[in-house]
């Protein structure tokens, strides 16, 4: 299977990607749109249902990675969405605003998931230093 094919499934899980390319999987599930083109002929996955565990689940596979013996701050970069990137990509789309609001719900996303991350490498290294 190439790289392109593994990154363009999006009904692939999270979990089966190695977290380098967790990046492309922003840009793509952002970029996912509703066409109603008359090619198309079966449904294209709704990425908009709500999960409040999701940023959850996802912070807990890197964690996991930390536990396993990745560097932390090599997970955060991979985690992390740089402004300037998101800044770019809100240029790029600025006459589609469903698609700007979607960049910024994954990017929020992202924001929250390596927040609770963070937070689970704290505990992880204060029970380190206790014990």
């Amino acid at each position: 299977m190439s790289r392109c094919s593994r990154i363009s499934d999006p009904t692939q899980p999270l979990a089966q990607i190695r977290p380098r390319r967790l990046y492309f999987v922003f840009v793509d599930e952002a970029m996912i749109t509703r066409s109603h083109s008359p090619r198309q002929t079966a449904p294209r996955p709704v990425l908009d249902d709500f999960d409040p565990l999701a940023p959850q689940r996802e912070a807990a596979m890197f964690y996991g990675l930390f536990l396993r013996g990745h560097a932390a701050d090599a997970l955060r970069r991979d985690i992390d969405v740089p402004r300037k990137l998101l800044d770019k990509l809100l240029k790029r789309h600025r006459n589609e605003l469903a698609v700007q609001a979607r960049l910024q719900r994954a990017y929020n996303y992202r924001k929250q998931v390596l927040a609770i991350f963070d937070e689970l490498v704290t505990r992880e290294r204060i029970k380190a230093h206790v014990h």
